[in-house]
C-alpha cells in the first residue's frame, strides 16, 4: 500500500517534469527558428527577390510540413524545422519589401513586430499562469480557419478591400486563440513532442504578424 501511494505521488511529479521539459525545449527552439527566419527574411529583402519567388518559397515550406511531422520523433527533426522556418522567412522577404517601400513602412513593420510580441507573450503568460484547459476552443478555431481560407480564395476573384480587412482581423483573433489552445495542450500533456509544438506556435506567430502588418498598412496599401 505504501508502495502504491509513493508511486501515485511520483507519477504527477514526473508528469510535471516532462511537461516543463517540453515547454523549455519548445520555447528555446521557437526562439531559434524565429531568429533564423528573421535572418533569411533579411537576406531575401537584400536580394530584392520578386513576389513569385516568395510564393515559391512559401509553397515549398508548406510541403516541408509533411516532412517535419514525419521526422518529429527523430534526431533529424530539428534540421527539418529549421529548413521549414528558413524558407518561410525567405518567402516573407518580398512582402516586407512591399511594406518597407510605403511611407513610414519600417515603422509599420516594427509596430507589427511589437504588437505580435505583446500578444504572444501576454497570451502565453496567461495560459502558463492559469493552466486553464483551452481544448474546448479547438472546434471553433478549426471552423474559423476553414471559413477564412474559403473566403480568402473567394476574395482573390472579388478583390474587396473591406473583405481583406475583415479576413485579416479574423486571422488575428484565430491566431490569438490558437496561441492559447496550443500552449494549453503543452501544459496539460496534449502535446508531448516539442518539435510539433514549435511548428504550431511558429505558424501562429507568423500568421499573426502578417495579418497585423496587413491591417496596419491597409491605409497606405
Amino acid at each position: 500500500m505504501a508502495f502504491n501511494q509513493s508511486y501515485n505521488t511520483a507519477k504527477p511529479i514526473m508528469s510535471t517534469i516532462e511537461t516543463n521539459k517540453v515547454l523549455k525545449n519548445t520555447y528555446f527552439l521557437l526562439a531559434m527558428t524565429l531568429a533564423f527566419s528573421a535572418v533569411t527574411a533579411g537576406i531575401s529583402m537584400a536580394l530584392q527577390l520578386p513576389y513569385f519567388m516568395g510564393l515559391v518559397f512559401t509553397l515549398v515550406s508548406f510541403g516541408l510540413l509533411f516532412v517535419v511531422n514525419k521526422k518529429a520523433e527523430s534526431a533529424s527533426g530539428v534540421f527539418w524545422v529549421f529548413a521549414f522556418t528558413g524558407l518561410m522567412g525567405a518567402g516573407l522577404g518580398p512582402l516586407l519589401n512591399h511594406y518597407a517601400a510605403m511611407p513610414n513602412g519600417p515603422m509599420l513593420i516594427m509596430q507589427a513586430l511589437g504588437s505580435t510580441a505583446l500578444i504572444f507573450f501576454g497570451l502565453s503568460a496567461y495560459a502558463l499562469n492559469t493552466k486553464k484547459d483551452f481544448s474546448f476552443m479547438g472546434g471553433f478555431l478549426t471552423v474559423g480557419l476553414i471559413v477564412v481560407i474559403v473566403a480568402s480564395i473567394v476574395n482573390i476573384f472579388v478583390g474587396s478591400s473591406l473583405m481583406f480587412m475583415v479576413l485579416n482581423a479574423a486571422v488575428v483573433l484565430i491566431m490569438s486563440g490558437l496561441i492559447l489552445f496550443d500552449t494549453s495542450r503543452i501544459i496539460n500533456g496534449g502535446e508531448t513532442n516539442y518539435i510539433r509544438a514549435t511548428v504550431s506556435l511558429y505558424l501562429n506567430v507568423y500568421n499573426l504578424f502578417t495579418s497585423l502588418l496587413a491591417l496596419l498598412g491597409a491605409s497606405d496599401d
